[in-house]
């Protein structure tokens, strides 16, 4: 499509506004009369020129921008196109190209705002307003410059898990010192109670002692342990942490290990992780002065409610990290799989245990919440851990109940096939049909032959009774109640957020509605938290796999350091301003800042040699949100970029019933 515009004329008063309407594609235009919406905007008296493109944001679109800007059409620019989250930087970068400065821009958004939402003539006059409202306040629009910040090219990292230490590695070699916080004496976090990672099979240990190695030796990395974070202050570039270090939980940590005396900094203990250091720090607290956090806090298994699925009512019935650890270092021996010295002649093992909750069905947690998400790496380590069974130990029958399987990696789907071909069991249920798991009557136990359904087993002996029956109806099987003894019952469990109450609420940080730390948008800031200068990397946003969990943190580690690599940050100028000539130091705009560290504080200030109290405003603090502006009954403050004239204008121009003619 071409490009549509009008003859740009001469506007009597300056500044003289450049509007730019998008198609989108058809996301707009389908509902919106772009043309006639073009038509309109055009005879707003302070609208020099009016164009249309398909693809606004496109190279050609920018060009149109860019160009009438060089040439002095315009000297304001109003895109209407999609949500400015999408695509505010991409106009603002072409206003800089052109030499100007990026504040002269406005953005209406006239697809999330209206052709999504309306349709026909209602479209295209809301579309009108809005652009035209977006008109009159460019017209009020003043150049703005970015905030300056001072920033210590230092971050900090909280949380030693896998996705921590590639954060801290990653970092560092960007030139950024780091300090790493773990709670705990040990490297690795949930990871470490592992011996090996599904799908591939890699051995946990060597990825550790890999990661830690490169953190305990690089020197831009400044390692502390069992580490309880005190308060948490300042912004971006500027944060005080003062943290204390728990000696006593540390000796007690270290007690409980077996040959202790042979260890050292850098061991792998199973189970635990790598160990940071043998010898508790002599120091109790420590300030730390850094310009970025990335939080790294991780996740925690969901432990079953009491008698959900038999777990605690049968000591049988086991998680599935309990199943893990008990596979380390198992010696196959006569073809059967030892749970902590019982031979298992047959295993159910049952998926979504504390995921995809559904009211009503599944019991709340502690908290009084549903885990309606889907924990993603469940399945996998289900299958892993199944196939490796019937691998090592072919005497053991595996019985696999699932509602859904989700190998969603790559090359992850290869790994269900070969479960399957090794001969575990599928039974398929409904939530509402979910499995039961009772105690077995001793009479007509047997033994079933691997792979092989016990109820069609002829080959089974007489035997020892099965603790447990699982009955379950099958719906592979159109719904046939299956009953299957067996010696042991894993339950699968999600994942659940740490308990990072403290932490979030001297952040502020936002928590989702699964209990995850929240980011700005999925797509677009997918690691940022809305405190520029506070990064998300890992499983404290969300279930991830080991490796989602590193690019992740990779991530968060590159946005820290491009935000604190020039030794200064940048802020957008959108804060409160103050006018001295009208305040009269009331502090009514002190009391109504939402921030407890606020933005706001009342100072002494010398006024006409007169020492008097006045609010002061710190710019990297502000987050221009306005509650000072509505509190002030002098009209003193204002926010940049949002003036009180700015909306006069916007009202005025909305009650407007037709186009002024140029």
């Amino acid at each position: 499509m071409e490009t549509n515009h009008s003859t740009p004329k001469s506007t009597s008063d300056s500044p003289r506004v450049g509007v730019y309407i998008c198609y989108c594609g058809g996301n707009i235009s389908d509902h919106v009369d772009v043309e006639k919406v073009r038509e309109l905007v055009q005879r707003l008296p302070e609208v020099s020129v009016a164009r249309t493109n398909m693809f606004m944001c496109s190279d050609p679109g920018q060009e149109l921008i860019l160009e009438d800007l060089k040439n002095g059409t315009c000297d304001r620019v109003v895109v209407a196109s999609c949500s400015p989250s999408l695509h505010e930087g991409t106009f603002r970068n072409t206003i800089l190209r052109a030499g100007k400065n990026p504040y002269i821009y406005d953005h209406a958004n006239i697809r999330e705002q209206v052709s999504w939402v309306h349709h026909g003539e209602a479209a295209t006059r809301k579309a009108f307003h809005l652009v035209a409202m977006a008109s009159a306040k460019s017209r009020q629009l003043e150049e703005l410059h970015p905030i300056r910040v001072p920033a210590k090219r230092h971050a900090t990292v909280i949380g030693g898990g896998v996705a921590g230490l590639r954060a801290a590695i990653d970092l560092a070699k960007n030139g950024i010192e780091v300090a790493l916080l773990e709670k705990t004496p040990f490297l690795g976090g949930h990871v470490a109670t592992l011996d090996r990672l599904a799908p591939t099979g890699e051995p946990v240990r060597t990825l550790l002692e890999e990661l830690a190695a490169q953190v305990f030796a690089h020197p831009n990395i400044r390692l502390h342990g069992c580490v309880e974070i005190q308060s948490v202050s300042g912004f971006v570039g500027n944060f005080t942490l003062n943290v204390r270090i728990d000696r006593s939980g540390w000796k007690k940590a270290l007690e409980a290990l077996p040959n202790r005396s042979t260890l050292a900094a850098g061991d792998f203990v199973s189970g635990r992780g790598v160990l940071i250091d043998i010898h508790p720090a002599d120091i109790d607290d420590v300030t730390l002065e850094t310009g970025a956090l990335v939080l790294a806090t991780g996740f925690r298994s969901y432990r079953p409610q009491p008698g959900e699925y038999g777990f605690g009512e049968h000591p049988e019935v086991v998680t599935l990290s309990e199943l893990l650890s008990a596979m380390q270092d198992h010696q196959r021996s006569d073809g059967y799989f030892r749970f902590h010295g019982r031979r298992i002649r047959s295993m159910a093992m049952i998926h979504c245990v504390g995921s995809r909750q559904i009211p009503g069905i599944h019991p709340e947690t502690a908290g009084g919440r549903l885990n309606e998400y889907c924990s993603r790496t469940c399945c996998t380590a289900v299958l892993g851990a199944a196939n490796r069974i019937r691998r090592s130990h072919p005497r053991t029958a595996v019985y696999d109940f699932y509602r859904d399987i989700r190998t969603y990696g790559r090359d992850q789907e290869s790994l269900y096939e070969e479960t399957a071909e090794n001969g575990v069991v599928f039974f398929r249920f409904e939530p509402e049909d979910g499995p039961r798991i009772e105690a077995t009557e001793t009479a007509g136990s047997c033994e079933p032959m691997p792979g092989r359904h016990p109820a069609s087993n002829r080959e089974a002996v007489r035997m020892e009774p099965y603790p447990l029956t699982v009955t379950v109806r099958d719906t592979l099987t159109f719904g046939e109640e299956i009953r299957t003894p067996v010696d042991l019952v894993v339950l699968a469990t999600g994942m659940e957020p740490n308990d990072e109450r403290d932490l979030v609420e001297q952040l502020k940080i936002p928590v989702g509605n699964d209990g995850f730390l929240l980011e700005v948008h999925p797509k677009l800031r997918p690691v940022e938290l809305p405190t520029r200068g506070l990064l998300l990397a890992g499983t404290c946003q969300a279930p991830m796999d080991v490796g989602e969990a590193c690019n992740a943190a990779s991530a968060a580690a590159v946005k820290a350091a491009v935000l604190l690599g020039k030794g200064y940050v940048e802020l957008d100028p959108f804060v409160a301003q103050i006018d001295g000539a009208r305040c009269d130091g009331c502090g009514a705009c002190v009391e109504a800042c939402i921030l407890e560290e606020g933005a706001l504080v009342m100072q002494e200030v010398s006024i006409e040699g007169k020492t008097e109290r006045r609010p002061v405003v710190t710019p990297a603090l502000c987050l221009g949100c306005g509650a000072c502006v509505a509190v002030c009954p002098n009209d003193a403050i204002d926010v940049a970029g949002w003036t009180l004239r700015q909306y006069e204008a916007m009202v005025d121009r909305i009650v407007m019933e037709e186009p002024v003619a140029a």
